[in-house]
């Protein structure tokens, strides 16, 4: 695949705004055949730093999709001693647990700054990795401190989403405001969201995009699905797309917390202004998506893990905290 210049300028930015790669670091990057273009771009824009630089196929390793780490990746990234990683690859069905099992590795055990783009594509790069991170940097951090104290916060869009949570004090929101510059920092690049696991949720979620392999596999959905949710569990799901509908509801009961609401967030991309179907860049979209399953206890604080963790998506979102409306239409009132 030829690299044109924007995709070129979005890996530039990924690598010397968002993860601040200096000529002392020494650059990790994961890729896969998928996406070779892309990890081989950002390795050639963190050699530009002077960084010294190691990219990596996941094919070499083992046969996908994963479901841990091969073994004989682990000692060739420690003899390398990483001081920053990108994992730049496809999102194949099956691989969260893969993907949290290195990310732990990588920000616990060997502390990189860590960017992690499953998923990544072209487009991705051309359109919300280009962004101004210092301005996305600014309105997360603005959002965050709105949110970091609501008691509850709801959600109406067009298409019928009316969605309520609450929240705990003892579960803490995460700015993933997309500069990385400190050991053991990490986020999903392209970046920009505020996010938390939910005490618990009520009503309707009308969602356009999916996540995990939902995405490369329909993209924009048709049809959307809806989910309907109680007591912070999903309790039914409907498609007019009867296929879907039963994959979904299938993915959701193939762990003991797949159903459970892990994760709210509102996006602060404002780069973004449009669905893709790529779920790494939608989920940034300004306005607001909820997660069922892993609720990224390390993060947030939660008491309880899941093996899955499925993103959706509604559009032009309405939101109000704690009575307080904020975003209209997909559009912020701050």
């Amino acid at each position: 695949m030829t690299i044109d210049s924007e995709v070129r300028e979005g890996a530039r930015n990924a690598v010397r705004v968002c993860m601040n790669v200096q000529a002392q670091d020494r650059v990790l990057v994961l890729t896969d055949d998928e996406t070779w273009s892309i990890g081989q771009t950002l390795a050639e824009e963190a050699l530009a730093t002077g960084a010294a630089v190691k990219l990596l196929r996941l094919e070499a390793y083992a046969h996908r999709p994963l479901s841990a780490v091969p073994e004989r990746l682990v000692p060739d990234i420690e003899a390398f001693a990483p001081t920053v990683s990108f994992f730049a690859a496809g999102s194949q069905p099956g691989e969260i647990a893969f993907r949290m099992q290195l990310s732990r590795h990588l920000r616990g055990v060997l502390k990189v700054r860590h960017a992690h783009m499953p998923g990544i594509e072209p487009r991705v790069m051309r359109q919300a990795m280009r962004a101004d991170y210092r301005q996305v940097h600014a309105l997360t951090m603005q959002v965050y401190e709105r949110v970091q104290s609501a008691q509850a916060i709801r959600v109406t869009s067009p298409k019928g989403t009316d969605l309520t949570a609450r929240f705990s004090p003892n579960l803490k929101w995460i700015p993933s405001h997309g500069l990385y510059h400190e050991q053991g920092q990490w986020g999903n690049l392209p970046e920009g969201e505020v996010y938390t696991c939910p005490a618990t949720a009520q009503g309707t979620l009308v969602a356009d995009v999916l996540g995990d392999y939902f995405s490369p596999k329909y993209g924009v959905l048709a049809h959307p699905v809806t989910f309907h949710i109680a007591n912070g569990w999903v309790e039914r799901v409907i498609c007019a797309d009867k296929a879907i509908e039963a994959e979904v509801w299938a993915y959701l009961n193939s762990d003991a917390n797949g159903r459970r609401v892990g994760e709210f967030a509102i996006g602060t991309n404002t780069a973004i202004t449009e669905l893709t179907g790529n779920l790494l860049q939608d989920e940034k979209l300004p306005g607001v998506h909820v997660a069922f399953g892993n609720p990224y206890p390390q993060e947030t604080g939660a008491d309880w893990s899941s093996a899955v963790h499925v993103d959706v998506i509604p559009t032009h979102c309405t939101i109000e905290v704690d009575g307080e409306v904020i975003m209209t239409d997909g559009k912020f009132q701050l």
